[in-house]
């Protein structure tokens, strides 16, 4: 006979306390969050001897966060690299390796642990490419043709290394004047490639182009055309001359003319 007996206002007590209870949950919610700024720069020369890039990333936390719980992690294609904080854990840096690549992608992962479970999450959502920037090819070349010319002319081999790909074509090469004026018009008639294409290579490896003038003296543009997106083309200056003699060789000669520094 009691079964239905209510106390007044007890019903919105009970709905207030509820509400103070979800209340207090989100604001434990909110007070236990973790923030990550990516600072790694947008792109990189590539270092194909080092094959390692700094990433680096800021972190802050809400005042219900321990800092020492909290760790941050690097993570790309197949890789997760643990980073390393300074003294009071707000920047963390470290070293990713890649090699022959013209960028990878980039994602830090916060971990931090709370009384009742492991948090985690990952910045950006989906991973950004940082990348990784062809150095310069060569861009001139000397070679001495001193003394009689040999058989098919003096020869000169132009060296190139490409460092973000696996793997790269020298389809072709030809010389051009080195500007548009007679004497450079002249200065570029006796060299030629004597090298054979395609010339393949891979990342890192030195590969050859040879070239070759029919006289003592000539310059000109060496063009090289290749499958590497980074460097379709790329101007080598190249020049041929007779290298000097030393100094004292050539005072002996002006002593002696016989000398055969002087020939």
């Amino acid at each position: 006979m009691y079964d239905n007996i209510t106390v007044p206002g007890a019903n919105r007590l009970m709905r207030r306390r509820i509400g103070l209870t979800w209340l207090s949950a989100a604001l434990l919610l909110c007070a236990c969050d973790v923030q990550v700024r990516d600072t790694t720069p947008a792109e990189y020369p590539a270092n194909h001897d080092l094959g390692m890039y700094e990433v680096s990333a800021t972190v802050s936390h809400d005042m219900l966060v321990t800092p020492g719980s909290v760790y941050l992690y690097a993570q790309g294609d197949t890789q997760k690299l643990e980073l390393t904080p300074n003294a009071d854990r707000s920047q963390w840096h470290g070293f990713y390796p890649v090699r022959c690549r013209s960028s990878f992608p980039l994602q830090f992962v916060a971990e931090w642990r709370l009384p009742l479970n492991v948090m985690r999450k990952v910045v950006p959502p989906q991973p950004r490419q940082v990348r990784l920037l062809e150095p310069p090819l060569t861009r001139s070349a000397s070679f001495d043709s001193s003394g009689k010319a040999p058989k098919g002319g003096w020869l000169g081999t132009v060296q190139y290394s490409f460092v973000t790909v696996a793997s790269v074509q020298i389809t072709g090469a030809h010389i051009e004047p080195q500007s548009a004026s007679t004497e450079d018009a002249a200065a570029a008639k006796p060299l030629s490639v004597v090298s054979s294409f395609p010339v393949v290579g891979g990342c890192g490896d030195l590969i050859d182009v040879r070239v070759a003038s029919s006289a003592p003296h000539s310059h000109g543009t060496l063009v090289i055309d290749t499958n590497d997106p980074a460097d379709p083309h790329w101007q080598t200056h190249v020049e041929f001359a007779p290298k000097r003699a030393p100094f004292s060789d050539r005072l002996r000669c002006h002593s002696s003319p016989s000398c055969c520094a002087c020939r």
